[in-house]
């Protein structure tokens, strides 16, 4: 289906600017340690931007680990049912999850036209962008869930969706 065509390719999208950004983070406070106890000095910007790439890198990281199906979890009582019964857990889960991220959407929003005209401290940048990342996410986190019900209600789920991940410890 394009929606997963689409949500893959973003998620490639956002792998490739997480590695960036770590990558620039870094530089960035690496340098900055080294001005600062080799020569004295300092570069003020370095650390408000790689406190923004940060908070964008986890938002765009949580993204990517939810549509992987790579956070962390327990099954204890899920692992336990019949495939009917992982169904309408996923069902619940998905449902409360939606609720969850139309919160974090409408909170950040919020947060976005309250800020709109608050520049940061160093790059004068609006403080709207800060706060974006959370509409982003929530945003695109919505889309993921939208499709995984769709999955499961049209019936083109398989029973990887509902499977349980197993354990690096367990035998």
């Amino acid at each position: 289906m394009w929606v997963d065509r689409w949500i893959g390719w973003v998620c490639r999208l956002f792998s490739f600017f997480m590695v960036v950004a770590l990558a620039a983070m870094v530089v960035m406070v690496f340098g900055n340690v080294v001005l600062r106890y080799g020569f004295n000095s300092g570069i003020t910007v370095s650390e408000e931007l790689s406190r923004w790439l940060f908070v964008w890198m986890t938002f765009l990281g949580a993204f990517v680990a939810m549509h992987t199906r790579r956070h962390l979890g327990t099954d204890v009582v899920v692992g336990r049912l019949p495939l009917a019964g992982r169904k309408v857990c996923f069902v619940i889960s998905r449902l409360a999850m939606l609720f969850v991220c139309w919160l974090v959407v409408r909170g950040g929003w919020e947060q976005v036209v309250i800020n709109r005209a608050t520049r940061s401290a160093v790059t004068e940048t609006s403080m709207a962008f800060f706060y974006l990342s959370g509409v982003v996410f929530g945003a695109l986190a919505c889309v993921v869930l939208l499709n995984e019900l769709w999955q499961v209600f049209s019936g083109r789920a398989d029973e990887s969706l509902f499977g349980i991940a197993g354990s690096e410890d367990a035998p």
